[in-house]
């Protein structure tokens, strides 16, 4: 999986939710393997970003699933967030928030979330994913995608690395 240093563009929607966030319990232990007890996290922005496969947007109207899993291989505790960013093309037409459906799997339900938009870039906000991942333990997300508006872009699962 490639690590890649904060990029200005990629940087620009995390850090707004970022500072606009106020401290926060971490999200359910059912996200990560292992137990884990609910800590408060501090709203900062990430360091760096672990890419995952891209894949182009698909142009039916079904329902695709979308698996982000990172695994935290370092004697300590780790806070990550998981993420799906949508690219536009760069010379668009740009995606809206309403031509995609983006849902997360929660407590055995499909819950749906939200989209931001910037610069041609439909994303999930990190301030509401982030969880901290101990040692050695393994976080896998599973999302659902449906295009409702079917147009071309790319989807590009990722995970925040916080410091």
């Amino acid at each position: 999986m490639p690590t890649w240093k904060v990029l200005r563009r990629a940087l620009a929607p995390t850090a707004l939710a970022a500072v606009l966030a106020a401290p926060f319990t971490m999200p359910s232990p059912a996200l990560a393997t292992g137990a884990l007890a609910p800590q408060v996290v501090t709203a900062v922005a990430p360091v760096s970003f672990v890419g995952l496969p891209d894949r182009p947007l698909p142009s039916d109207h079904a329902a695709h699933p979308i698996t982000v899993s990172y695994r935290n291989d370092s004697s300590a505790d780790r806070t990550v967030a998981p993420q799906i960013l949508v690219e536009s093309p760069d010379d668009g037409p740009f995606l809206a928030p309403t031509d995609i459906k983006l849902e997360v799997l929660s407590g055995g339900h499909w819950k749906t979330v939200r989209l931001a938009s910037e610069t041609g870039t439909l994303y999930t906000d990190l301030t509401r994913a982030k969880l901290v991942l101990h040692s050695h333990h393994t976080l896998t997300q599973r999302y659902r995608l449906t295009v409702v508006n079917a147009g071309p872009g790319t989807v590009q699962p990722r995970i925040a690395l916080y410091s």
